[in-house]
């Protein structure tokens, strides 16, 4: 993630494309995810002419940065599913069931890290293992480094966009219905997208 990277203690670092900003060196650290100020969100299809956007409000994540070796970066988040929102009760109740993520028996979906680039400018690749219903597939996200700051607080910030698109039924969620006019109420692909603060851990 301008700075996220294959975990080193099990495959071997990986060359990124271009040379990194010398200046991003200082950002090397252990950061904690902050959940107040990032998101984790999605959007599905529905009924072939409108989209549904939702969130998981309950996750915890932490980043290990390597300004000057983006490929010696790691990332890991862990989401809570239970904590999916997309506005409608009766719509969560029916996301968490066995239909789809089955909460009770998976109640956790898990991304780590596998290996990243640097693709020019403020742009990265992230890749890692997305494991959803005892079901691990790898994703890539792509991802833009916002910059950093120190906050009012003293805290040492570091802010990151993403995005991925994914197809739900390589997670084994396939539950759909047939519309009378063809095509099916909700879509196989999804888009999610990734707002991120994270805080450097004190020394």
């Amino acid at each position: 993630m301008g700075l996220f990277s294959r975990d080193a203690a099990t495959t071997a670092p990986v060359t990124t494309r271009t040379a990194v900003d010398p200046a991003l060196a200082v950002l090397t650290g252990e950061y904690a995810i902050d959940p107040a100020h990032s998101g984790i969100g999605f959007t599905a299809r529905h009924a072939m002419v409108t989209n549904v956007r939702g969130a998981f409000t309950d996750y915890s994540g932490t980043l290990t940065l390597d300004g000057e070796n983006p490929a010696a970066s790691s990332a890991s988040i862990d989401v809570k599913i239970d904590s999916i929102d997309t506005g409608s009760a009766d719509r969560d109740g029916h996301l968490r069931s066995a239909d789809f993520f089955d909460a009770e028996q998976f109640p956790l979906m898990t991304f780590r890290s596998t290996s990243a680039e640097a693709l020019g400018g403020s742009d990265y690749r992230i890749t890692g293992d997305l494991t959803i219903k005892g079901v691990t597939r790898p994703v890539s996200i792509d991802l833009e480094f916002n910059g950093s700051a120190k906050d009012p607080f003293g805290n040492e910030r570091v802010g990151f966009e993403g995005k991925a698109e994914i197809l739900r039924s390589d997670w084994g969620l396939t539950w759909n219905a047939a519309l009378e006019t063809g095509g099916v109420l909700v879509s196989d692909k999804i888009k999610l997208t990734f707002e991120i603060s994270a805080i450097r851990n004190a020394a």
